[in-house]
């Protein structure tokens, strides 16, 4: 509640750049997440989910911009975290050559990844609008609570996935990985390694980036700003972008998340990704 005072002061007092160099001096601990860059699937606007792809042309480009706009405000990472898919790692590794450090050591995690979607997997969002209404895609991409169809082997990608070896080194049995997910399971599986593996980092005075997913991040943006079931529907996270987390000693946020870069490009890119769950109208 101080914190946000404060905040609530100085942004009367000072300019919105004055406010925020003095938050980011304040600031006990600095932690940076990241939507990765856009994905080929992406750009189709299919459900990618744990289909393992590659960035686009213009998802290696964001990555690399996000590199030169946090070597440009002077970030020094100590310790990044990816998930297991190639979009989040490659998002990672562009970042860090952007910024000369690519030294800087990485750790990869199931429990980062993307919402299962399960059987939405492979569609396309817009016609799943015209065929279910845009409310229930609205539902399946960014309620709290409510879990898609699960995924079945008569799936075309049941077996890309599971038969996939990352998933057969992970820390729970291959049988016990979702076939489906809700954003309130996304969190479920990653809280126990935000609070045994990441936050103690964080406390030791690491500045770490997490380079991960749409869900993975919202679920982890909910959970440290306490953002309510309801309210998370309307979180939305460009690729490509980073959002800044200013923690006091206990990991509590200074204040809401901030998006760093152009404040109208990224507004763009936000309203980019909200209308990809609605219908196309016809062509004419």
């Amino acid at each position: 509640m101080r914190s946000q005072r404060l905040r609530w002061f100085l942004t009367r007092c000072c300019s919105p750049h004055q406010a925020e160099e003095v938050l980011l001096a304040m600031a006990k601990y600095k932690l940076v997440l990241l939507r990765h860059g856009e994905g080929a699937w992406n750009k189709e606007n299919r459900f990618c989910s744990w289909v393992d792809q590659k960035l686009s042309g213009d998802g290696v480009k964001e990555a690399q911009s996000c590199g030169k706009h946090l070597r440009n405000l002077g970030f020094e990472f100590d310790l990044v975290f990816t998930s297991i898919l190639s979009r989040s790692i490659q998002t990672a590794w562009l970042v860090l050559e952007e910024m000369g450090q690519e030294w800087v050591p990485t750790e990869a995690s199931w429990r980062l990844n993307e919402r299962h979607y399960g059987a939405l997997i492979g569609l396309n969002r817009a016609e799943m609008a015209l065929n279910h209404g845009e409310e229930q895609v609205k539902r399946w991409r960014r309620s709290y609570a409510v879990t898609p169809p699960p995924i079945t082997e008569s799936h075309p990608y049941y077996h890309e996935i599971y038969n996939d070896r990352r998933y057969q080194l992970c820390d729970v049995p291959l049988e016990k990985l979702p076939k489906a997910e809700s954003l309130k399971e996304v969190l479920d599986r990653l809280l126990p390694y935000w609070n045994e593996r990441i936050a103690p980092e964080v406390k030791k005075g690491k500045t770490v980036l997490i380079s991960a997913h749409g869900n993975s991040t919202r679920a982890l943006l909910k959970h440290l700003e306490g953002i309510s079931d309801e309210a998370i529907v309307n979180v939305t996270l460009p690729t490509g972008v980073p959002v800044l987390l200013e923690l006091d000693e206990d990991l509590r946020p200074l204040g809401p998340h901030q998006f760093l870069g152009d404040q109208e490009a990224i507004q763009a890119a936000i309203k980019k990704v909200e209308d990809q769950g609605k219908a196309k109208p016809a062509e004419k």
